[in-house]
């Protein structure tokens, strides 16, 4: 597993490690039982401080992705589909959300952006 930091980005590196984490669980690049870097040799990896990714993790062990086993390492928790759906969901309104504010911004009407959506969602099949 890849981790891309950018320090162009407008999130805190802690976050674009837990964002792309949480990606790659979502996405069953990662699954249930696998193991993750520790912490230091992640820190290691990409060049930061350890705290910073101990932040990453523990973010991630709060929001139920990962468990930390002492003396054995962080693994990917087993998911709930309805959790992993519920989790896709939040993430889709959080897009939909920036798509309405820069559809409002461009003046566009609800009609158009209806058929937008519904032009890309038949594109997709």
């Amino acid at each position: 597993m890849h981790i891309h930091l950018s320090n162009a980005s407008d999130k805190p590196i802690y976050e674009q490690i837990t964002i792309q984490l949480k990606e790659a669980i979502l996405a069953n690049k990662l699954h249930a039982g696998d193991a993750l870097p520790s912490i230091r040799a992640l820190a290691k990896d990409l060049k930061i401080s350890v705290m910073t990714t101990k932040r990453a993790y523990a973010d991630l062990e709060r929001d139920g992705f990962i468990e930390t086993v002492a003396g054995k390492g962080s693994f990917v928790t087993e998911r709930n589909q309805d959790f992993l759906r519920e989790e896709l969901l939040r993430q889709v309104e959080d897009h939909l959300q920036k798509a309405v504010r820069l559809a409002k911004t461009a003046g566009l009407f609800n009609e158009e952006v209806q058929d937008l959506v519904t032009l890309m969602l038949e594109e997709d099949h």
